[in-house]
């Protein structure tokens, strides 16, 4: 299984990057909400790849967190929910959002992703309930990380610099989120 993948963007779709990693090149599908944040043709980016095999195709799908697959695999377990439409999912929401979506019951915000009707939402909302539940604890610190993920790049830090800044400043993690932004900042400083 391939479960990271490193290297500079060649080419840039929809929904999808061709990643180059020196002798080959891989075909990673991403979200299309986070198509403008991974980066640019030329840029060396680090994804999360979450490797799916069928009869006919071994495709890749990537993402710029750990907790964004590990929602996507949990999405595609549902059944019902095939590769493309947790790839669909993900695109129109975040991780908070989804766990958001999940936990008030929000069958109208799934219904908004094309191909989801309100029974697949039901579907998806029971499953994921469980496994958010089991995953609550450790999700809360995943959270605050991906908070000062997004505040950095709003700040206008590349992903990949905001994500170092992130791992510098992991042993601050108890801190309240306005902290650890600002270790973040100190480590992207200097």
């Amino acid at each position: 299984m391939i479960t990271n993948i490193k290297g500079k963007i060649i080419k840039i779709g929809i929904d999808w990057l061709d990643i180059d990693l020196g002798p080959i090149a891989f075909r990673v599908n991403v979200p299309n909400s986070s198509i403008s944040s991974i980066g640019k043709t030329g840029d060396t980016v680090s994804l999360f790849t979450s490797m799916q095999v069928r009869e006919d195709s071994m495709t890749l799908y990537g993402f710029e967190s750990d907790e964004s697959r590990s929602s996507f695999e949990s999405l595609i377990s549902i059944n019902g929910v095939g590769p493309r439409l947790g790839l669909a999912i993900m695109s129109m929401f975040s991780v908070s959002d989804l766990r958001h979506a999940v936990n008030t019951e929000d069958q109208l915000a799934f219904s908004r992703v094309p191909g989801v009707g309100k029974k697949t939402a039901g579907r998806i909302i029971l499953e994921l309930k469980g496994q958010l539940a089991k995953d609550l604890s450790s999700m809360d610190s995943v959270d605050s990380s991906t908070e000062v993920l997004e505040a950095l790049t709003a700040l206008g830090y590349s992903i990949n610099e905001a994500r170092e800044a992130v791992r510098l400043s992991e042993t601050e993690a108890d801190l309240p989120m306005e902290e650890r932004v600002r270790s973040a900042l100190e480590h992207l400083s200097g």
